[in-house]
């Protein structure tokens, strides 16, 4: 009997050890897909101007994903060798902590959470597992600490100055080297205290979305129930988030809350990665009224390669929402918003981001426009965007 009990728990500890080892990378690859369809063929002129580009993408969530960002991986869409074959110099990597069960663009409830099975089952600290800022401030550890083994391929930024030195280096270094900021999707990680904004601030937080795809207590989100606009508590986070000098996101807003922040933004506000609607009418992507709005506060607008942002996954169509934002507002407020690793099914990883250069010449834009287009805009509002207001925030003013 004791040698029959001996077996069992030594084949349930195979059976765990097995579950651990390859379920995250099981999940990962039914979730984070390339749909294999015919590319773009790419020319020489597009080979040429691509390698000349400073290359921003302003949204991945490869954080979330438990693999090492320093080896290029079998699966995913993303990782730093990607990015340096893709020319990419500053990836926006997001803090994604919570995700209602059966998660749809329509309607959830922030009663239920699949990212803590993830956790568990990714082994992450368990600290990770019952507390949302954990999270984030764990996500932030894995790059800080992929950048300190990296040799400096890989550079955390947090500050003008840092990245204004990461484009220095990318001029003169072979290879140069790839910069990587923190975003957060969503502020239902800061567990209701305001206060917890100056942690995610030390960890090297930069930007951050106000909901995700639930509502919080600071906003509806456009996938929530009540789809509602900013509160109280919300007006007061984005004062403090753009006092601090935390770029405000309104990807996953509802068209109440965009427009709340729109009225109250003093500061270049960004949508970091979706579409328009007038290219695919689909509920998450902005109006023409939004995109003017976001124009206006001096920000840009990400366009996202999978398929609920330009509704299909081909290069053609993700230049083609760039080109209505250019014709509507600007070129100066068009940026790139992969969702890389973000549950997205996409046609091209980093490594082929030359899809889009190719596709945007194929639409007819210059080589400035694109130059624009691909990362020049969103350098100029990360470098306003990253400097602290003065005076600072008085946290005791009247609402």
């Amino acid at each position: 009997m004791r040698r029959w009990l001996i077996g069992i728990f030594a084949l349930l500890l195979v059976a765990a050890a097995a579950f651990f080892l390859f379920a995250p990378g099981m999940i990962e690859r039914g979730t984070n897909k390339i749909d294999g369809k015919p590319l773009l063929h790419v020319s020489e002129h597009a080979k040429a101007l691509h390698k000349t580009l400073t290359i921003v993408d302003l949204h991945s969530d490869s954080l979330l994903w438990s693999r090492n960002f320093l080896n290029r991986a079998d699966r995913g869409h993303m990782d730093l060798p990607r990015l340096e074959e893709g020319n990419v110099a500053l990836q926006i990597l997001s803090s994604t902590t919570k995700a209602p069960k059966g998660q749809n663009y329509d309607a959830n409830s922030g009663d239920t959470d699949i990212v803590t099975a993830l956790a568990i089952a990714q082994l992450q600290p368990v600290r990770t597992w019952n507390s949302l800022l954990e999270r984030s401030l764990w996500h932030a550890e894995k790059l800080h600490r992929a950048a300190a083994a990296s040799a400096g391929r890989l550079v955390a930024v947090a500050t003008q100055d840092q990245l204004d030195a990461l484009l220095a280096a990318r001029r003169t270094k072979v290879p140069p080297p790839v910069g990587a900021m923190m975003s957060v999707e969503g502020l239902h990680n800061l567990e209701g205290h305001i206060d917890n904004l100056d942690k995610l601030y030390a960890a090297g937080v930069r930007m951050a979305g106000i909901t995700h795809f639930f509502d919080n207590e600071f906003a509806g989100s456009m996938h929530g129930l009540k789809k509602g606009g900013l509160t109280p508590l919300g007006r007061e986070v984005v004062r403090r988030m753009e006092a601090m000098g935390m770029i405000v996101d309104v990807a996953h807003c509802s068209h109440a809350c965009v427009a709340d922040i729109l009225k109250v933004a003093r500061r270049p506000v960004v949508s970091s990665h979706g579409g328009v609607q007038a290219t695919c009418k689909v509920n998450r992507n902005l109006t023409d009224d939004e995109i003017r709005g976001v124009a206006a506060t001096g920000g840009v607008v990400g366009i996202g390669y999978w398929d609920a942002a330009v509704c299909d996954t081909s290069p053609a169509s993700v230049a083609k929402a760039m080109k209505h934002v250019r014709d509507l507002v600007g070129i100066e407020h068009v940026a790139l918003g992969s969702d890389y690793d973000g549950a997205t099914t996409v046609r091209f990883d980093t490594s082929q981001i030359v899809q889009v250069t190719e596709a945007l010449i194929e639409a007819g834009f210059t080589d400035d426009e694109i130059r624009a287009a691909m990362g020049g805009n969103a350098i100029r509002v990360l470098r306003a965007g990253l400097v602290p207001l003065t005076p600072p925030l008085d946290r005791n003013a009247a609402e």
